[in-house]
């Protein structure tokens, strides 16, 4: 039997702030590493997260997963607990974590994996601006 994984794609925006800060490290060492990033006022981003599940069709309905089910899980678990925030002050997950893009999205695919049922694969693709994006996990 030929294996005919499929991938399916939800795609999602949110709003939210944020300041790259190492509270180990002094003014002068965050400014030179993070510049612009570090503002003490923060700075925001309109994000795009993008969902990757990977799997076998069902079956009896043809679905990898329920597109509405995906798309209810990640408002539920993402949008309604990071839209219009400011990431280090309004967000538990980031109270001893720097949000920068990399840990968002690990974040973001650790808040979804275990609502997804494990036989099927999970990438999250986020993106900071239309030209900065990351992706966990990474496939090489």
């Amino acid at each position: 039997m030929t294996d005919k994984k499929v991938a399916v794609f939800r795609k999602e925006s949110f709003n939210a702030a944020h300041r790259l800060n190492n509270s180990m490290w002094d003014t002068a060492t965050n400014q030179k590493v993070f510049g612009k990033c570090n503002l003490p006022n923060y700075h925001g981003h309109n994000y795009d997260l993008i969902v990757k599940v990977i799997g076998m069709p069902d079956p009896k309905t043809g679905f990898v997963m329920d597109m509405k089910v995906l798309s209810d899980l990640i408002k539920e678990q993402v949008i309604e607990r990071f839209d219009h925030k400011n990431l280090n002050l309004d967000t538990k997950e980031f109270k001893g974590l720097n949000p920068t893009a990399e840990n968002i999205a690990m974040v973001i695919y650790d808040l979804l994996r275990s609502k997804i049922d494990e036989k099927l694969q999970m990438q999250v693709r986020l993106y900071e601006t239309p030209r900065n994006f990351v992706e966990y996990p990474a496939v090489v």
